[in-house]
């Protein structure tokens, strides 16, 4: 006589005819299966969507030229093109007056004003950039510096979807537009590295900063719009991260194995109430 391998099944079948379905059963399994269903989208969807992390660490993010890619985009109503210029300064010695490599001015409001988008590079060091009539040989009568930044970044764009919490061009639509036209206008900058690793392991580098500004009267000088910065040493490092397979799995069976053992002791608890009070209502409860 061989060896039955049916001895060894721990789930044994229940002939159907032997079973009794009830209305309170099957409202408790349409609520329990409702209930499995939310739970396990919401962990999928957990799963999928990857957390971020970010942490602290003293790097030098980038390439190896010590250079800081910028993007500036401004417009000043109130100021012609051929008066506007770019200026680069940094305690390097570096020393650049009406930079037009990368440089795009377009004429706005019938000719009366400008918009500049300028993409140049900075030494990682201290410095400042300034739009001024510092390059232009012929001075206006009166230098009026109201604007509206619509961009500055530092380094690559990065999604504000993938980091909302981070401010890479916190300078985006600032609009001075109200100072007095001789008003000369500060934004002090600490700008701070930051590396962004995907899933898959690649680094995107940028740099998000804070800044500080003021409008000044300038006696007896141009004004200009300066833009100083300082390099934070610290370099911020987000990266994604994700659970292991083996935990979404063992969420989805502790979600089916503790959902069905609930309600099963849920429908135990209201079939055994409903038959204690028919048997009371038959007077045969004792």
């Amino acid at each position: 006589m061989g060896f039955d391998v049916k001895r060894l099944d721990i789930y044994r079948k229940v002939p159907k005819d032997l079973t009794q379905p009830t209305v309170s059963g099957a409202i408790i399994s349409v609520c329990c299966c409702s209930f499995m269903f939310l739970l396990l989208v919401s962990e999928l969807w957990n799963f999928i969507s990857p957390d971020i992390v970010s942490d602290l660490l003293v790097d030098n993010p980038g390439n190896q030229s010590g250079r800081i890619a910028v993007h500036l985009e401004i417009s000043l109503p109130r100021l012609q093109c051929q008066y506007v210029g770019l200026d680069i300064q940094d305690d390097q010695g570096r020393h650049e007056v009406g930079m037009v490599e990368n440089t795009k001015k377009t004429p706005v409001l019938s000719g009366a004003g400008c918009l500049m988008v300028a993409d140049f590079q900075i030494n990682k060091v201290p410095g400042n950039f300034h739009v001024s009539t510092h390059s232009s040989r012929q001075k206006p009568a009166e230098a009026d510096f109201a604007h509206v930044v619509h961009e500055l970044r530092f380094g690559r764009r990065v999604s504000a979807d993938r980091l909302p919490m981070a401010s890479f061009s916190p300078l985006s639509e600032r609009h001075a537009l109200d100072s007095p036209a001789s008003a000369s206008h500060d934004y002090i900058m600490k700008v701070v590295p930051t590396v962004y690793v995907d899933l898959s392991g690649v680094e995107l580098v940028s740099y998000q900063y804070t800044y500080v500004s003021r409008a000044r009267s300038q006696l007896g000088r141009a004004p200009a719009i300066w833009f100083k910065y300082d390099l934070n040493p610290i370099t911020v490092r987000y990266h994604e991260r994700r659970p292991p397979v083996y935990t979404f799995i063992t969420t989805v069976c502790a979600i089916v194995g503790g959902t069905f053992t609930v309600a099963g002791i849920v429908d135990s608890a209201v079939f055994t109430a409903s038959e204690m009070f028919k048997k009371f209502e038959l007077g045969k409860l004792t």
